[in-house]
């Protein structure tokens, strides 16, 4: 954790497995994995949110408990295990892991080293993520709470759950719900805000005839990778767009900022290896409002492609509009060409695309190419995550398998924060950068 958190002590106080409220019936005891959830990396996922001390902090651990209990009778194939195949999950109600935690800290304090080194945060992260791969995913919880208290009554609230089983969208719908039910008491009867029909819709199928190979996990964690949190208001956002000549159409917030960040991840990468390298930056882009396909629109499960947004040295035009008009260009084009009118073309359309890609032996599994994931979580409602707390005033999300840029809405309200989790040795060229230097404060 480094010397700055090294007196920062979490003491774990209770474990408990929270299941539904009423027993999941028989018909369905088995829920259906889809080819999306397949094609999902077998990670877990943790966010942690850091509410502030104030008078509403009455929430205690059983109304959360409690809560969760009841979601979780709409939610319930995340209280199962996978079966052994993971071509679905048991939902025998096994339940969610919870995990009750005290620091001793105060939350200023805890937040003042966050700020510093924001890998602080992970101390708040229920530990058994960092442990999880092929040979125990099976029996790991598909979700783990933990709420750890602070001696002012601050709380760190994590959620760590496995990729194969939910995306960004399921997961942070579930928080939001939950935080719904938490704060107004919301009864079992009247939860009802996703759907489970994916596994129909897109049946698991043979990925040895569909794909090539995925890269295997010691390629992807191949260096060590470090975060870094940074910040870039709404005056930024305003100077960068006013730059953006030359386009005929006006970018989004998320793609100006997309375009800044990886063409100072392309410049160290160049300054580290000596030569400007090809880059491949995928995109997720959530289908489930993108394509024509009934009763998508609020599924549970993965609903999520990569539009891979490739750079090649001297093709590429290195200037930011240039950047913005490729993302916009590949991101279009892969929702035009995922948007069949079946799900079998569909399947056959995001095999192709990831072949020709991030599977493809001169992209993703190449060790002349850079790989980065650049996750846009803005409008997304995890500020509204009020559990009767309030706002969160610090999130810091999971990971570190991938070189990754998550972008959220800032928690002050104004512009839009970045947690740049990448190679060791890039980082320092990263932090550099005239760009980053020029937008964003740290």
């Amino acid at each position: 954790m480094g010397s700055q958190s090294a007196a920062l002590q979490v003491k774990i106080l209770s474990t408990t497995f929270i299941t539904p409220s009423s027993p999941t019936p028989n018909h369905l005891q088995n829920y259906k994995l889809s080819f999306f959830d397949q094609i999902a990396e077998d990670v877990h996922l943790p966010l942690v949110l850091f509410y502030p001390p104030n008078e509403k902090n009455s929430t205690t651990d059983e109304q959360l408990e409690e809560s969760l209990s009841r979601v979780l009778t709409h939610v319930y194939p995340i209280a199962g295990r996978f079966t052994e195949d993971f071509c679905s999950i048991n939902c025998l109600d096994q339940g969610v892991k919870f995990v009750r935690a005290n620091v001793n800290s105060k939350l200023d304090d805890f937040l003042e080293q966050a700020h510093k080194d924001v890998s602080t945060a992970l101390l708040c992260w229920p530990h058994d993520t960092w442990t999880v791969d092929q040979d125990n995913l099976a029996i790991t919880p598909l979700v783990i709470v933990q709420v750890t208290r602070f001696e002012c009554g601050g709380i760190a609230l994590s959620m760590s759950h496995a990729h194969i089983a939910m995306d960004g969208f399921s997961s942070l719908s579930f928080l939001y719900e939950w935080s719904k039910v938490c704060r107004l008491g919301i009864p079992t009867k009247e939860i009802n805000f996703l759907r489970f029909n994916l596994g129909e819709i897109f049946p698991t199928r043979d990925l040895s005839k569909l794909l090539l190979p995925r890269i295997p996990g010691e390629k992807r964690a191949e260096s060590k990778l470090v975060a870094k949190r940074l910040y870039i208001d709404e005056s930024a956002i305003s100077k960068l767009r006013e730059e953006m000549t030359g386009l005929s159409f006006k970018p989004t917030r998320v793609e100006m900022i997309t375009a800044v960040l990886w063409r100072a991840l392309i410049r160290a990468s160049e300054a580290k290896n000596i030569n400007i390298r090809r880059s491949l930056m995928g995109i997720p882009v959530n289908l489930r409002s993108k394509i024509s396909l009934p009763q998508i629109e609020k599924c549970f499960g993965n609903l999520v492609v990569d539009s891979p947004v490739k750079f090649v040295p001297v093709e590429t035009k290195m200037e930011l509009n240039n950047l913005v008009a490729l993302i916009r260009d590949t991101v279009q084009k892969t929702i035009e060409y995922c948007n069949k009118e079946s799900p079998d073309e569909i399947v056959s359309a995001v095999a192709h695309l990831y072949n020709g890609s991030f599977l493809a032996n001169e992209w993703g599994a190449s060790n002349e190419v850079d790989a980065f994931t650049c996750s846009s979580l803005c409008r997304f409602p995890i500020l509204g995550a009020d559990f009767g707390w309030g706002k969160p005033c610090l999130m810091h999300f999971g990971s570190r398998h991938n070189q990754t840029c998550w972008l959220y809405d800032a928690e002050c309200g104004n512009g839009v924060c970045v947690q740049v989790d990448i190679k060791e040795s890039y980082m320092r060229f990263f932090e550099c950068d005239q760009d980053i230097k020029a937008y964003f404060k740290w």
